[in-house]
């Protein structure tokens, strides 16, 4: 993907967190962006209100193309087309959104004919949330998590999502993952992506006798 420009405006900001690399990224002014890239991300904007905010999957929709699809890459919910689409905002995905979620914005690459937005979530998994951890029961433990979402544009319209993130970090810090077993982390993952200046090779310290690392 040719990137055009990094932003580090949030995609929806839904508390006021802020995050610690803000100073490393390059802002870039509207003026800079193409015409194109501007109704790019004016779109893009308007679905994550209409999800968020408005909490619309109608809305939310009537952003897409008439065949969109999303998915959420790590366990693969989501949907293609208007229909199952609609149906996984309305049932799933909007009303089993924490009320306390937070998304700190980290970095947004805009280019052709994609958007490509890093951030990091943080919600209390107070909710049912099949979207994300299909079958599991609220265990009301703090979760936050790094994601990267990928978006396709055609036409004018969104023509998909696929969203990334670190399933094995959330697991560990709902305590569904033993992470003295594996070589898998819980909250520190999210938190080295807003501070780069936190311990690096940790996991592997715990099997190597290495001074340099």
């Amino acid at each position: 993907m040719s990137s055009a420009g990094e932003q580090g405006r949030p995609p929806t900001t839904l508390g006021k967190a802020e995050p610690a690399v803000a100073s490393e990224r390059t802002q870039v002014a509207e003026s800079e962006l193409s015409p194109e890239q501007q109704a790019m991300e004016k779109l893009w904007e308007e679905h994550m209100a209409s999800e968020f905010k408005a909490k619309s999957a109608e809305a939310a929709i009537n952003t897409m193309v008439e065949r969109p699809s999303v998915n959420h890459v790590p366990v693969m919910t989501g949907g293609v087309g208007r229909k199952q689409l609609t149906h996984f905002y309305d049932n799933y995905f909007i009303p089993q959104m924490p009320p306390d979620t937070q998304i700190t914005p980290v970095s947004r690459t805009i280019g052709h004919d994609r958007l490509v937005d890093e951030f990091v979530i943080k919600f209390t998994h107070t909710l049912q949330m099949d979207w994300l951890l299909p079958g599991i029961p609220p265990t009301n433990k703090p979760v936050e998590v790094a994601t990267v979402t990928v978006v396709q544009f055609q036409d004018g319209k969104m023509a998909s999502e696929r969203i990334y993130f670190d399933q094995a970090s959330i697991l560990v810090q709902l305590g569904l993952l033993d992470p003295g077993k594996l070589p898998v982390a819980g909250v520190a993952t999210a938190r080295k992506v807003l501070d780069p200046e936190l311990p690096s090779n940790e996991l592997m310290k715990r099997t190597l006798r290495d001074e340099g690392l």
